[in-house]
């Protein structure tokens, strides 16, 4: 049967559809997004309503696209002021940390399975690629649950997280594809060659990723287009050129990505806020067709067969790897405390990464990768309904929440601050109490160094001069460079913020 074009489109717009409403009821009742778009995908797949998706290079092919995209977004949106001083925490636990989890989950794996699975023939080379293809961090899982929830961590928890995972990738894909290549090739590892391999690949991704990097930012300021709408396009653009020059110069690409999105991020260039905004959709595209397209990947039946191992394998990660790996990195750093270590352990989550890679051996025909791609998928579901769920819980818990009040966002005035004008934008809404003092401007007891920029009122907007009479339910947009006096005077009025 050829499906038109027509259908085609129509039912990924009805999946699109049902996924965003998904994702707006798992936030509302603290489930990840991720999951459910996941639970969508394989609810329309073979063993649900009869979607047949069985085309393992088109499933590659998407991920490594949407992966692309996710990691330029994650460096893209990342402050390097903020990621500073944990630079060094976050690259041992993308390199070391992975390499650690890896080899002792491996290990595990290969005791377990000979154990109770002998039949399978499960080999030692065939335990390490199941746990390499697991042994990092999912940067879109982690990116869009600690972002989404709008968690505020402590002791500068979540620039090194979200480090860790926009940057531990290539690491694992280097373990997986050496796993790959070595079953196919029968060979003995040399453990030497791996490793130059792999410093190289590393070495190489940094290198073009900054100079790359470098050169987008130089290209956008000096090209002239006519067209503004189009400078998102040419971020884009620069986004897969990163990527894909990267990988012909035998760098690791995903590495080299995030480099380039981390540099054009953080420097200066035109449409800049636009093509940040562009991005964060693209983004949450990426990852919502991505697990769409890995949930109809997977035969849920299939996973019957896995239950086991699987909780089993997710145990020994979720509680024995992980944090052995974590508190292993972390020796040198004495500042970080015991509940630090203990909440870093619990954000190994798993996601689309892990599948990615299980497709990857099962593109190569790898002897029991079906058997890996539903382990691995078990997992995921598991660690985004273990940990995932419960990652703000964790927080609070370890008392690592950072409750200082923040200024609401702006959200009926479309206006943003450039990162170098050290001010911040809040709007309120007038309450009676608000206007006690008087009903003018001038009245209001903002504190030095505010200023009412913006009026709405019933839909229009105004400047306002301080005889301006305001009235109940006036929308203020306002700026201000002392955010802490503006909270307090906001307090004091009774005015939300």
């Amino acid at each position: 049967m050829v499906l038109s074009t027509e259908l085609v489109l129509l039912g990924v717009s009805i999946l699109f559809f049902f996924s965003i409403l998904a994702g707006k009821a798992g936030y509302k009742f603290g489930v990840p997004a991720l999951l459910l778009f996941l639970l969508v995908g394989m609810i329309c797949g073979s063993d649900g309503l009869g979607i047949q998706f069985e085309n393992v290079q088109i499933a590659q092919t998407i991920g490594t696209v949407a992966l692309c995209i996710i990691l330029f977004s994650g460096g893209l949106d990342t402050k390097i002021g903020e990621i500073r001083p944990v630079v060094a925490q976050g690259i041992i636990l993308a390199t070391v940390g992975v390499f650690l989890t890896a080899i002792l989950t491996g290990l595990i794996v290969w005791w377990y399975l000979g154990m109770t699975m002998t039949s399978a023939g499960i080999g030692f080379l065939t335990s390490l690629l199941l746990a390499s293809t697991m042994s990092s961090t999912d940067s879109a899982s982690v990116f869009s649950i600690l972002r989404s929830k709008g968690l505020h961590l402590k002791n500068n928890l979540r620039p090194m997280l979200e480090l860790e995972s926009g940057s531990n990738d290539p690491m694992a894909y280097i373990l997986t594809i050496t796993m790959i290549h070595l079953i196919q090739t029968n060979a003995t590892p040399n453990f030497w060659i791996v490793a130059g391999t792999l410093m190289l690949q590393l070495i190489i991704g940094v290198v073009a990723g900054f100079l790359l990097g470098k050169l987008a930012v130089i290209i956008i300021n000096r090209i002239k287009i006519d067209n503004s709408s189009l400078y998102p396009i040419l971020v884009f653009t620069f986004c897969i050129f990163i990527f894909s020059a990267s990988y012909f110069l035998r760098g690791n690409s995903y590495l080299a990505v995030y480099i380039g999105g981390l540099v054009i991020g953080n420097s200066k260039f035109v449409h800049k806020r636009s093509s940040v905004k562009f991005f964060d959709g693209l983004a949450w595209m990426s990852q919502l067709l991505m697990f769409l397209t890995l949930g109809l990947l997977v035969n849920p039946s299939e996973l019957i067969d896995v239950i086991i191992p699987g909780l089993v394998i997710s145990f020994v990660m979720i509680f024995i790897t992980r944090p052995a790996s974590v508190f292993f990195c972390l020796l040198p750093f004495r500042k970080m405390g015991v509940k630090d270590k203990v909440f870093v352990s619990w954000v190994g989550l798993r996601g689309a990464v892990p599948i990615i890679f299980a497709i990857m051996a099962l593109a190569a025909d790898i002897p029991h990768a079906r058997f890996i791609f539903n382990i691995v998928f078990l997992c995921t579901l598991i660690s985004l309904i273990l940990q995932g769920t419960s990652l703000s819980k964790m927080a609070s818990w370890l008392g690592l929440v950072d409750t200082s009040v923040k200024l609401n966002k702006t959200s009926e005035f479309d206006i943003d601050i450039a990162d170098d004008i050290k001010s911040v934008t809040t709007e309120i809404e007038l309450n009676e109490q608000a206007l006690e003092k008087g009903t003018c401007l001038m009245d209001m007891p903002l504190p030095d160094k505010t200023l009412v920029v913006l009026v709405k009122r019933d839909g229009k907007y105004f400047v306002p001069t301080g005889k301006t009479p305001l009235q109940l339910r006036d929308k203020l947009l306002i700026i201000t460079d002392d955010q802490q006096a503006l909270i307090e005077t906001f307090e004091n009025m009774g005015v939300k913020h």
